[in-house]
């Protein structure tokens, strides 16, 4: 396929964001999805009931994306992580972690817009998702920069379990990170990762995105470290768990980036920079 025209890309997005906007008017007015029900009844996790979780096996393909990581090893799409359809995908995310239909079609169609693959028609393996500067970017959360470590399903241990010691917030005595904690956090990840990657390169897009990964973990999760655990160390999701999205229409772009941007303006590398107990960033 060839590339997308600028005008078919006018259309769409101009659609999707009139969509959007129309699906975050019914989040204010219809009732929350009740709690245990979240997930639609029929679907894999349905009542905190997720499908068996298996590891990546030898020749499967993963993402640097913890999501969609954990719908393989759960076979929510499929376990190989190759072969997935685009429209598969929007559907599943969907169901999975209540992201709005709107949402779920303006990610995987910027996936095919960025490998160069119809959405309609194509298929994609996980790990294509991981084109440096595609979506991917350098001062993750969970990874090392792509410069350092190229094989991007490979999560950095430390970065995550220092992740959770930032976290200042409580909810029935178990640790919840904050705003201002994932705020702070990227701020030293960018200082990290700048000093240790002489390829390091992060502008405003790959901010953004950068600071939508992390306000996920806001949203979806709750910001809970116990379930967080079990999401970034092992790529699982929790029996028991359901995503906190509760909007009857799932979580639009339009309130996702009441998290997202408060998230990345918050963002203060200056509190990191000269910072000499920060250390060198090694792989496991």
């Amino acid at each position: 396929m060839g590339s997308p025209t600028i005008l078919y890309k006018a259309f769409y997005y101009s659609g999707l964001f009139a969509w959007d906007i129309g699906l975050s008017l019914l989040n204010l007015v219809l009732f929350k999805r009740p709690v245990g029900e979240v997930v639609p009844e029929g679907h894999p996790g349905y009542g905190g009931n997720w499908p068996e979780y298996k590891p990546p096996q030898e020749g499967d393909s993963r993402s640097s994306c913890p999501a969609l990581n954990a719908m393989a090893n759960h076979g929510i799409i499929a376990r190989s992580g190759r072969g997935i359809k685009f429209t598969d995908l929007s559907r599943q995310i969907r169901t999975t972690y209540n992201f709005s239909a709107s949402f779920c079609s303006f990610v995987p169609h910027y996936a095919a817009f960025m490998l160069n693959k119809s959405y309609s028609k194509d298929t994609f393996d996980l790990a294509e998702l991981d084109l440096h500067n595609g979506i991917e970017h350098d001062a993750s959360l969970t990874r090392l920069d792509a410069a350092l470590q190229p094989d991007q399903s490979k999560i950095h241990r430390p970065f995550i379990e220092d992740l959770f010691s930032f976290a200042t917030g409580k909810d029935k005595e178990q640790p919840v990170l904050t705003v201002k904690d994932m705020s702070r956090f990227s701020g030293k990840r960018r200082v990290e990762a700048r000093a240790t990657n002489p390829a390091f390169t992060l502008d405003l897009l790959h901010k953004l995105f950068g600071s939508t990964n992390t306000a996920t973990l806001l949203t979806a999760f709750g910001g809970r470290v116990d379930d967080l655990r079990v999401f970034l160390l092992e790529e699982r999701l929790p029996q028991g768990w359901e995503p906190r999205i509760r909007y009857p229409c799932g979580l639009t772009i339009f309130i996702f980036n009441r998290t997202i941007i408060p998230l990345e303006w918050g963002i203060r590398e200056s509190d990191w920079e000269g910072d000499t107990n920060r250390g060198e960033a090694t792989s496991e």
